[in-house]
């Protein structure tokens, strides 16, 4: 017996395509394009003492760039003024999106809110050092018995 990969591209009425399929702006789509272009591809790396997380966030100035953090909750946004826009004629197709981005991480427990964030721009790419508790970092190593 063999297994046969479903293909749900063939039927766009499938998982809420059917406004898709209609639209105009994804008339060139396919899965390999990001659809929501609000949301910065980012990347999460543990250390010893901090997180780091990465954000690609290409085409904005550092001025450009809100970063909140309430509740627990680490809220990044980004939003060009109508002035920067530029109106461009002959695209077949356009995936750059500068004129905004929003994303809200939930914070887990072991982060330290009372300390100051380290926050760097540069090359398109925000990095944000977000402290871990001191309980948090001398947490031993657990060994785990297998029985």
């Amino acid at each position: 017996m063999s297994l046969i990969k479903f293909n749900k591209n063939r039927f766009p009425w499938i998982n809420d395509r059917v406004s898709n399929w209609l639209d105009t702006d994804d008339f060139f789509a396919d899965d390999f394009f990001v659809r929501n272009k609000k949301i910065p591809a980012m990347n999460v790396k543990e250390n010893k003492e901090d997180f780091e997380i990465e954000l690609a966030v290409p085409g904005f100035s550092k001025n450009d760039i809100e970063i909140t953090m309430e509740d627990d909750v680490l809220h990044i946004c980004a939003k060009k003024s109508k002035q920067d826009e530029v109106a461009e004629e002959g695209y077949t197709r356009r995936e750059f999106s500068y004129n905004e981005l929003d994303r809200k991480l939930q914070l887990p427990a072991s982060v330290n809110q009372n300390e100051k964030v380290k926050a760097t721009y540069k090359n398109g790419v925000l990095i944000l050092n977000l402290t871990k508790s001191k309980e948090a970092q001398e947490q031993p190593k657990k060994i785990i018995e297998i029985n």
